[in-house]
């Protein structure tokens, strides 16, 4: 336990918390002061300048990271007839209709993403109440209910992230693992930056971008510099 405490501080102490760096010298910071034994994931937090209360200024999305995620997303799909087999040929992992909807309303929820087709929506409101909370409920925003269900499965399979903004103003959103190369992590970067970006609502009043700050799961955070951000994309 010392030593990963004598680690921890090592880390910590490679970051000045008084300065707000480049995007590129804060990815390199972020490798390099992330010490433990497995595959951290990078995340990015952006303070915005808005108002989640009111609808207008909720900011919620979804992307496909250019350099993927390097997690293995296990994708459900949820629908019927000549769906089911496009479903399958295009990488879902679990494909039903109403045998699926059983078996989550029995407690399973071995998977990471549901899709849906609009047909299915009526029946899939009765595990509502146990998707939502999870965040996994299908929505046709995210392109998680659809009619291309070959698309939306490939997607999800590439590295498609979802995002929105918490009660604080505040989106979180992993971007990619240690084990990513600094190149794979920027390709990445920019694009969720460059989302949260064009996202500005209208209504948003004054400063937008408040902070942007990056860390690894165990690592310190490091803040980044807003201005070389939009820069940047």
């Amino acid at each position: 336990m010392k030593k990963v405490n004598a680690k921890r501080k090592e880390a910590f102490e490679k970051v000045d918390k008084n300065k707000s760096y480049k995007v590129s010298e804060g990815l390199a910071l972020a490798k390099e002061a992330s010490y433990a034994k497995f595959d951290e994931t990078f995340e990015v937090a952006f303070r915005l300048g808005v108002d989640p209360r009111h609808a207008d200024q909720m900011i919620r999305g979804a992307i496909v990271m250019p350099a993927g995620t390097g997690k293995k997303i296990n994708v459900v799909v949820i629908t019927s007839g000549e769906n089911i087999g496009k479903a399958e040929a295009a990488g879902a992992d679990v494909v039903g209709g109403d045998d699926i909807i059983q078996k989550i309303q029995g407690g399973w929820m071995e998977f990471d993403r549901v899709i849906a087709t609009p047909d299915m929506m009526g029946k899939i409101g009765r595990i509502a109440r146990i998707l939502g909370p999870r965040g996994l409920m299908p929505n046709p925003k995210l392109g998680t209910v659809t009619t291309d269900v070959e698309k939306a499965v490939k997607e999800q399979k590439a590295g498609k992230v979802e995002y929105r903004t918490e009660k604080n103003g505040i989106v979180h959103v992993p971007f990619g693992k240690k084990s990513f190369s600094e190149e794979q992590l920027m390709e990445n970067f920019k694009a969720i930056a460059g989302a949260i970006v064009r996202a500005k609502p209208a209504s948003a009043k004054g400063t937008y971008m408040k902070s942007i700050t990056i860390s690894t799961s165990m690592g310190p955070g490091i803040k980044l510099d807003e201005s070389d951000v939009t820069a940047s994309v």
